[in-house]
């Protein structure tokens, strides 16, 4: 990872640890390797056709970003998956669901990707089903 990059990421940690100070005191963000080492570790937890599909998303999209240098979406990043990482945590990942808002804040692009992720969710439930 450039230095650069390294920069940036480490501007975007307090950028986005000063904006959450207000909403979630408790919850300054991590950096990203910490971040996804947490995840992975804690995908341990789940059920075994969970953590393949988890682990292999959470793969793709930190390598997928990993070349990111706008701070803006360094930030929002890192904030959503130190959220998802809280939710599996607290083990409240049955439970989850999308507010109609964040949902309408998405791009097509992210509608199409949580739809797949959705249908491939499904297909890992059938078997339990029946």
């Amino acid at each position: 990872m450039g230095s650069a990059t390294l920069g940036l990421q480490k501007h975007a940690s307090r950028v986005l640890a000063r904006n959450r100070r207000a909403t979630q005191p408790n919850k300054p963000l991590l950096p990203p390797l910490p971040l996804y080492r947490r995840i992975l570790r804690v995908h341990q937890n789940l059920p075994a056709p969970q953590r393949e599909l988890g682990d292999q998303y959470v793969k793709n999209e930190f390598k997928l970003h990993k070349g990111t240098t706008n701070p803006l979406h360094i930030v929002g990043f890192l904030a959503s998956w130190q959220d998802y990482l809280h939710v599996i945590t607290q083990g409240q990942w049955h439970e989850a669901t999308l507010s109609a808002e964040l949902l309408d804040k998405m791009s097509p692009e992210q509608v199409t990707q949580l739809y797949e992720l959705m249908k491939e969710t499904e297909t890992l439930r059938l078997p339990e089903d029946n």
